[in-house]
């Protein structure tokens, strides 16, 4: 069990988990994901971290076949800029190793945004918390649990 699993069997959340045999040879762990579960890679989607100019760790959920627009994740934080975070630091802000950060059950509770085309399907995948462990459910769950807003924060 991870956090993430064990934070959403605790609040009751309509989810279903998946896995699959990760390669650690694999480029992208995200697309690996999408490829090895047979998804569509728009609705398998990242966890990644970004800091402000004044240091505060963000997250943002973006799908895994694009990337985070950092201005569009500043605007919608209410920040000046944004940079990807150090991964020393987004590893020991969540509890999670970089290739498996879920946005759920992290150590420490933070701002976080979904990318608004996760609103487009009935569910999503995200990472469980564990390379080759996603999780399925509906983005509207995701964001009640994570107290996260939706925003235009991906890019194709």
């Amino acid at each position: 069990m991870t956090p993430a699993i064990d934070l959403l069997k605790k609040a009751k959340a309509v989810h279903q988990v998946h896995s699959y045999q990760h390669d650690p040879k694999a480029p992208s762990y995200g697309l690996e994901a999408a490829e090895k579960l047979n998804l569509e890679p728009a609705r398998v989607f990242k966890t990644l971290l970004a800091a402000s100019e004044k240091g505060e760790l963000l997250v943002a959920v973006v799908p895994v076949a694009g990337s985070l627009d950092l201005k569009a994740l500043a605007q919608a934080a209410g920040v000046k800029k944004t940079d990807m975070a150090d991964p020393a630091a987004a590893q020991r802000a969540t509890g999670y190793l970089l290739g498996g950060i879920s946005p759920l059950g992290q150590k420490k509770r933070l701002r976080t945004f979904i990318d608004a085309s996760a609103q487009h399907y009935p569910s999503i995948f995200v990472s469980a918390g564990r390379r080759g462990l996603e999780v399925e459910l509906a983005a509207e769950v995701l964001a009640g649990l994570t107290q996260a807003g939706f925003a235009a924060i991906g890019r194709p």
